[in-house]
């Protein structure tokens, strides 16, 4: 046996009535009082204690009785030489008991005390204190030496098996603590990711909407501004206030679209491109057996095309794009590809911070993906694979 297993207190949840249920606790309660209530009737009810005597006999045990309930306190707060000052208290009751005339408590108490000594105190120290209480009672026992000698190892062994009970239960209720901290600690994990993942969609679909909002601002402040008739440019304001109203709508729509997309309420991927491919005027080619995505994987590809395409319009307006997705077996990809404009870019050009792409590529590279982009033969190039 390791050398910390005999210095080494019992769990704290052994000592104490934790993971206890109360049917248990109020049955273990219900024959303590039986036991004592019965030890008290037989022991006051004998010829032997009358006036003083009886007064000392009913102070010893109210005595003994404190001196359980301190005994049982101590070893719970882990205070050794005070348990053992307790101990000692109980042994002196049970020989004053036994000399006393009154054998039935005595012998009662010294079982009791060797149980649990061996059950609240350390090994060390509760081997010794067992082995005293044990040794007082085989002292006084009357009967022949094999029933004693069969009794003593019985309550020792009854003592170490009710320690090794106590032990197992504290041992089960501290997994059980841990396993609910654990658990705890994963939903606030899993409700930060949320947090995490709502913001981060939130500001990618803003980002779109509030920098083109901008540049329309922007350049009917310049019209204010500059204009020497306001009401001969009132169609060009207008045009621009109805195009950042515009804006401002869809950006909303793709703010409850994503939130949707989170709780899995949304379109598959593919009917999504669809959609945009067509409204944006480009090409569409679908690879492999069509599945379900995961929401996280269905956004960064929703949100790549989207990042890809308005790039396309910023820096190459009339170029002709193509898009594909492919589904493999174990991801998905998507390669978004432009043939290069030949007109001017657009006048979202100098919208954005111009971390559209990094962002794309950090939220990839969080799903466990990659993105590329660069320069291709003819135009620009967006190669997105995600786990899938």
């Amino acid at each position: 046996m390791p050398l910390n297993s005999w210095t080494s207190w019992p769990l704290r949840e052994s000592l104490s009535h934790e993971g206890i249920s109360g049917t248990r606790l109020w049955i273990g309660r219900s024959v303590r009082v039986l036991v004592v209530a019965g030890l008290v009737w037989t022991t006051l009810a004998g010829p032997g204690f009358r006036g003083w005597g009886l007064v000392a006999a009913v102070a010893g045990m109210a005595i003994t009785v404190l001196a359980f309930r301190g005994f049982f306190r101590t070893t719970l707060e882990r205070r050794l030489w005070p348990s053992v000052a307790l101990f000692a208290v109980l042994e002196a009751a049970a020989f004053g008991f036994e000399f006393a005339g009154a054998r039935t408590p005595a012998i009662v108490l010294w079982c009791a005390c060797a149980i649990t000594a061996m059950g609240r105190l350390p090994l060390s120290v509760a081997v010794p204190c067992s082995a005293a209480a044990l040794g007082a009672y085989a002292a006084v026992n009357t009967d022949n030496w094999m029933a004693t000698a069969a009794t003593t190892v019985g309550l020792a062994l009854a003592g170490y098996v009710t320690r090794l009970d106590a032990e197992a239960r504290g041992n089960a209720h501290r997994l059980l603590a841990q396993e609910r901290a654990a658990r705890k600690a994963e939903a606030e994990t899993a409700a930060l990711t949320e947090r995490g993942r709502i913001a981060r969609e939130i500001h990618d679909v803003l980002a779109h909407s509030l920098s083109a909002q901008l540049v329309h601002l922007e350049a009917a402040r310049l019209l204010i501004q500059r204009s020497t008739d306001l009401e001969a440019d009132r169609d060009h304001l207008l045009e621009r206030v109805v195009a950042c109203r515009g804006m401002a709508r869809e950006g909303l729509d793709g703010t409850r679209e994503a939130l949707s997309a989170l709780r899995g309420e949304v379109i598959p991927v593919e009917d999504f491109l669809r959609r945009l491919t067509s409204a944006e005027g480009a090409q569409l080619d679908v690879s492999g057996e069509a599945r379900p995505l995961p929401a996280e994987a269905g956004l960064a590809v929703r949100r790549v095309v989207q990042e890809a395409l308005t790039n396309v319009r910023k820096h190459a307006p009339g170029a002709r794009v193509h898009v594909r997705l492919e589904y493999a077996v174990d991801d998905v990809g998507l390669e978004v590809r432009d043939s290069g404009g030949r007109g001017k870019p657009g006048e979202l050009a100098k919208s954005g911070s111009g971390y559209g792409l990094l962002g794309m590529r950090e939220r990839a590279e969080l799903l466990g993906g990659t993105l590329e982009s660069g320069p291709d033969e003819e135009g620009f190039v967006v190669r997105l694979r995600v786990p899938a």
